[in-house]
């Protein structure tokens, strides 16, 4: 049977932590749709907890949709996504690509909504966060130059007057930040694009969101 190194748990709510355990090995694909859980005893020994807490556990996953118990056959996997997972909790373990490709999905269709949408005040929001950009981009000041661009797109979300948009935006980017931090040495990218922003912004501040929708997809393509 597979050996994860699981730990004895010392929480007082075993169950409940138990089934955190099991979660983020189905969700990491340790054990994989259609695979069979190991047995009570099994899970008892690994975990270092009674039979109720691993028996609790087991109907929490079944309750998320992740497990199903076939009686005289044991617990399978039959799902590795499950209904019960927050958002946030799956971009936390998704890898930079995946969050940057949702990203940059996003940005392309705000940037369209939001020149059809803006007021002067998401205007004037949008320009002083790219202003930011550039001061710090030609400083190669990384983190702050990061933050203004995140901060700039952001505006474009809220410019775009779609709160799920909005918020999707918000919890992706909060993710992506440290990736970026440490993948990007210098600002030298940023400074490149600043120009591609500039033209996003002058077209989101025109109402013109077929070329809003060029330069943001312009953006993203360099972005990758």
């Amino acid at each position: 049977m597979m050996n994860t190194g699981a730990a004895p748990l010392k929480r007082q709510n075993l169950a409940e932590e138990v089934a955190d355990r099991l979660q983020e090995l189905i969700f990491s694909g340790k054990y994989t749709t259609g695979q069979r859980l190991p047995t009570e005893p099994e899970l008892m020994q690994q975990f270092g907890v009674g039979r109720s807490s691993i028996r609790e556990a087991v109907k929490i996953l079944a309750n998320k949709g992740l497990v199903k118990v076939q009686q005289g056959l044991g617990t399978f996997v039959i799902s590795q996504i499950g209904s019960g997972e927050p958002l946030g909790q799956r971009l936390q373990r998704a890898d930079f690509e995946e969050l940057n490709e949702v990203r940059l999905l996003l940005e392309v269709k705000i940037a369209e909504r939001a020149a059809i949408h803006r007021n002067n005040k998401d205007i004037e929001k949008m320009k002083g966060f790219l202003k930011k950009r550039f001061t710090y981009a030609t400083a190669n000041e990384l983190e702050p130059c990061i933050q203004a661009d995140i901060n700039f797109h952001t505006a474009i979300a809220e410019a775009s007057k779609n709160e799920i948009m909005l918020d999707l935006y918000r919890t992706v980017a909060t993710h992506l930040k440290t990736s970026f931090v440490s993948r990007y040495h210098n600002t030298d990218s940023f400074v490149e694009s600043q120009s591609l922003h500039d033209a996003l912004l002058q077209s989101i501040v025109d109402k013109d969101s077929k070329k809003a929708l060029l330069w943001a997809t312009k953006i993203s393509t360099q972005s990758k």
